[in-house]
């Protein structure tokens, strides 16, 4: 007995040198497949230094895909996307100009987008203030039926106009739907207060993407819908980056500093509404089994803007996100401004950002002195050496202002507006829901907001930027590679 006491040790060590082995056999055969060369390598490495850690959170964590039930009715929507364009055949622009932008919309058919619509008038909304009145506003217009879908949704001091919209909509006999994103809205106080105003006046609300295995509903728990989308009588839609919720975000720490994110919200007229409103049908269909019903016909022309709606996410599996921005880059001719929180790309974004500012396009992004998410942020910084050099400039938006707003602007022409962040969590792990607009005034909107910021920013130098201390570099370097974790 004794002796076989003494093996034990021995033996357990076998087994764990097996398992450990099984497990980067298996990681090697599993972990690329169908993964950006980036994701592979980065998720290879957290196994191979920690297998069994590595391997339970690769388990948990590793597969950015929704449940085949929700990316059927994901599909579904691409079809009715492809069957509109078919039947609606007047309406779609074929070949505009610039001439690569009837390349990108092709493309983005392909993958799942409405097509290039035209007929749309699009009005580009700034400031907190004014959103949240432009907001109340369309909702008190709903006659017939109110679609919202928040990733934050909350009732405070500040939505409280909103919320109060949506009460009297439904007390007038409108047919109301919310969707809220689960983990976005649950952590936030103003969210069980939204919930308690919207059961008393008897709307008809859900989670989007529930995390309650209990109730045998879950997924991957960091997938999120970051869609932020209103359609009014199947005949206006709201989009854009601002969730309802305080511009502080209902935290002390943000309040005592100052903090408050800064946004855009679109306001969207025309045949395309219906492409935003069949986004939110698939989603609501996700969560409550049934369709609402939609319009038979998209709505008259209301402008001269040329509109495509392009929805993105793991439903879809084909990187629309990041080949639209990727697209929108390679066609500049003189400049590109690109505004985002979180500017995380991958090879193929940062080759074309670069490679443009290097072929003579005046490239621009614009983002935050500070923002709310520490390790995407110092991601973000890993790449300013390399985008700096390219010849891009860098302006930094002073802080306490959270510069939330996600939009790009190409040559004088396309401006593309929405919901996704340049960064990996958008490109392949939130639903996410962005406008290619082709329009002189909304273009012209977002070029002025750019020259604003331009005009109260920092431009970071290269030179500043090499004399930043060591340890920041380890710090970024290594916050980069873990934002390839998906």
């Amino acid at each position: 007995m004794l002796a076989e006491l003494f093996q034990l040790p021995a033996q357990v060590g076998a087994v764990l040198l097996v398992v450990d082995l099984v497990i980067r056999v298996l990681a090697l055969l599993t972990v690329p497949r169908g993964r950006l060369p980036t994701s592979g390598l980065a998720w290879l490495m957290a196994i191979f230094f920690l297998p069994v850690v590595g391997g339970l959170v690769y388990l948990v964590l590793g597969r950015a895909r929704l449940p085949e039930e929700r990316r059927e009715h994901q599909a579904r929507a691409s079809e009715r996307f492809a069957r509109g364009a078919a039947e609606l055949d007047e309406l779609v622009v074929h070949d505009p100009e610039p001439e690569w932008l009837g390349g990108l919309s092709r493309l983005m058919g392909t993958l799942g987008a409405s097509p290039l619509l035209r007929g749309g008038r699009v009005e580009v909304v700034l400031g907190i203030e004014d959103q949240i009145d432009h907001l109340a506003r369309v909702v008190d217009g709903a006659r017939e039926t109110l679609h919202v879908a928040f990733y934050t949704l909350a009732l405070d001091d500040t939505t409280r106009p909103v919320l109060d919209a949506v009460v009297r909509a439904r007390r007038r006999g409108v047919q109301v739907r919310v969707l809220a994103d689960h983990l976005g809205s649950l952590p936030y106080p103003g969210w069980e207060a939204a919930r308690r105003a919207l059961d008393e006046a008897g709307v008809d609300w859900r989670y989007s993407l529930p995390v309650q295995p209990l109730r045998g509903r879950y997924q991957r728990p960091d997938l999120r819908n970051h869609r932020k989308v209103v359609v009014v009588d199947h005949e206006v839609a709201v989009v854009g980056s601002m969730n309802l919720i305080d511009p502080g975000y209902e935290k002390r720490s943000n309040r005592r500093k100052g903090l408050r994110w800064q946004d855009v919200l679109v306001h969207l007229e025309g045949p395309a509404v219906a492409a935003v409103e069949a986004v939110f049908a698939a989603d609501w269909r996700s969560e409550a089994g049934e369709p609402p019903p939609l319009a038979d016909r998209p709505p008259a022309p209301r402008g001269d803007d040329l509109v495509q709606v392009v929805p993105s996410g793991p439903g879809l599996d084909r990187q629309s996100a990041l080949r639209m921005t990727t697209a929108l880059v390679s066609g500049a001719q003189r400049r590109v401004g690109i505004t985002t929180p979180y500017f995380v790309p991958d090879e193929s974004l940062l080759h074309a950002v670069t490679s443009a500012a290097m072929s003579g396009v005046e490239v621009e992004l614009f983002t935050g002195e500070i923002a709310d998410k520490a390790i995407t942020t110092a991601a973000q910084r890993s790449y300013y050496e390399a985008l700096l050099s390219a010849g891009v400039r860098i302006w930094l938006y002073p802080a306490p202002t959270v510069l939330h707003a996600k939009h790009i602007t190409v040559d004088d022409d396309v401006v593309m507006l929405g919901s996704a962040n340049m960064d990996i969590r958008s490109f392949e792990l939130d639903l996410e829901l962005s406008l290619v607009v082709r329009g002189d005034g909304p273009t012209a909107a977002v070029r002025d907001s750019e020259e604003g910021r331009r005009e109260v920013s920092h431009l970071l130098t290269e030179e500043e930027w090499a004399a930043r201390p060591r340890r920041h570099r380890v710090v970024e370097d290594l916050a980069s590679l873990t934002s390839a974790l998906q």
